[in-house]
């Protein structure tokens, strides 16, 4: 996973009452924090997120809202066959490979789960396209359950900060699941997303606009 600018940090200064402040300011400034997908089932929501792999959820919301007027259970889906389907996604990276996945994953939820999203793990990850990055986003988003799903923002807001730093996603994602007050395990995952896309960013992090600013480890703080 490519990161643009330094992520080092003191490692030697980040604790528990540390996170807790920097989790706690976070909830305050987003008392509702939520995906930026737009959806109205579990079953967008799953399609979506689908879409979302390496491209935006700008780009993924322009597509889903002409799709999911025509389209939006899996039999629908499965109605418009793999070319239809690609018309509507076109514009988003790597359609062809996600539109195949999203017409196999439609049959398995008609198959195994009589049309709608599994509430388990394993169950998720056994459907075409989904990792287990993505059953995160689903197990949290859709039901509520306190996961998180390491993206590039969450990586490398983690790592910036201090708050769980790690050489890969998986140690990231499993010290987030340590070391998050258990109060603020639910929405981590949205907060630190929308953190880092609108202030944690990549290339120049708006470290004096921050709220986090004198409780984040990172050593290169900008302008």
């Amino acid at each position: 996973m490519a990161i643009t600018i330094s992520t080092k940090t003191s490692k030697t200064n980040m604790n528990q009452k540390k996170r807790q402040a920097i989790f706690h300011r976070l909830s305050i400034a987003m008392p509702e924090p939520t995906t930026e997908l737009n959806y109205r089932s579990n079953f967008e929501l799953l399609i979506a997120v689908v879409l979302s792999a390496q491209a935006t959820d700008k780009g993924v919301n322009k597509a889903t809202n002409h799709l999911f007027a025509i389209a939006n259970t899996p039999q629908t889906i499965l109605n418009l066959g793999l070319d239809g389907l690609k018309k509507y996604v076109n514009t988003i990276g790597l359609y062809n490979t996600k539109s195949e996945n999203i017409i196999k994953l439609c049959q398995r939820l008609l198959d195994l789960h009589a049309g709608e999203v599994p509430q388990t793990r394993s169950e998720l990850e056994a459907l075409a396209g989904v990792g287990r990055k993505t059953a995160n986003v689903i197990l949290n988003t859709a039901f509520g359950q306190p996961t998180i799903a390491v993206d590039t923002h969450i990586f490398r807001v983690s790592n910036r900060t201090g708050i769980a730093p790690g050489n890969n996603v998986l140690e990231v994602e499993q010290k987030l699941n340590k070391w998050v007050p258990k109060q603020h395990k639910k929405d981590a995952h949205h907060l630190l997303i929308l953190h880092g896309r609108y202030t944690c960013i990549a290339r120049k992090p708006k470290c004096k606009h921050c709220i986090i600013e004198e409780l984040c480890e990172f050593q290169e703080k900008l302008s």
